[in-house]
């Protein structure tokens, strides 16, 4: 019984550890080509960026869109924000309230299991 309970415990505190990123320099990487000649000011004034937001599984941010159209929208509500917490905010802060949604979410999850647990389990003194 106290090993399935230290199990559980370490299997939910991995779900919220950091991921290490495992970067190995690789000569396979670095290039053996030869180095152009820098671009004049002019050529830079003339090119125009635009922000490329690689597509995650298939979801490609629109402006247009409340939640910049964030894949979790539900059929009747549809985009749920009552008080307006991201009309006007960027992707990247939209991203991270989905982000702390989820993590307050399984922390609840947990907290709900551990409440079921703890009265279901038998007391003696």
């Amino acid at each position: 019984m106290k090993l399935a309970i230290l199990s559980l415990t370490i299997g939910a505190a991995c779900a919220f550890a950091p991921s290490s990123s495992n970067l190995v320099a690789s000569p396979l990487r670095m290039s053996e080509s030869e180095i152009g000649e820098p671009a004049t000011p002019d050529e830079i004034e003339n090119v125009v960026t635009v922000p490329f937001v690689a597509p995650i599984n298939g979801w490609v941010p629109d402006e247009s869109l409340p939640c910049y159209g964030l894949p979790g929208a539900i059929s009747p509500l549809g985009f749920f924000d009552p008080l307006g917490f991201t009309k006007d905010m960027e992707l990247r802060g939209v991203k991270r309230f989905r982000e702390a949604e989820i993590m307050h979410g399984r922390v609840a999850m947990m907290a709900t299991i551990g409440y079921i647990i703890g009265e279901s389990t038998p007391f003696m003194p």
